[in-house]
């Protein structure tokens, strides 16, 4: 089993900031957000969601049907 690849404190700050913009429809800043996340904390995000069953774009898809984050 490989060790799955970590996600920085920064990354998940932004990717918090990605789907509170995708909850506000601002798909602008979202993007701007998404763009900040280093290679390393994007397949460890990717892993992740994967394991939930789901992928980025669903997740901000949620999000901005939801109006959250939860």
């Amino acid at each position: 089993m490989t060790t799955p690849a970590t996600i920085r404190p920064l990354a998940a700050v932004h990717l918090r900031e990605a789907l509170t913009a995708a909850a506000n429809h601002e798909p602008a800043a979202a993007l701007a957000a998404l763009m900040h996340i280093d290679p390393q904390s994007w397949t460890a995000i990717e892993q992740r969601a994967h394991l939930l069953g789901t992928d980025l774009l669903d997740l901000l898809a949620h999000a901005a049907r939801t109006g959250g984050t939860t």
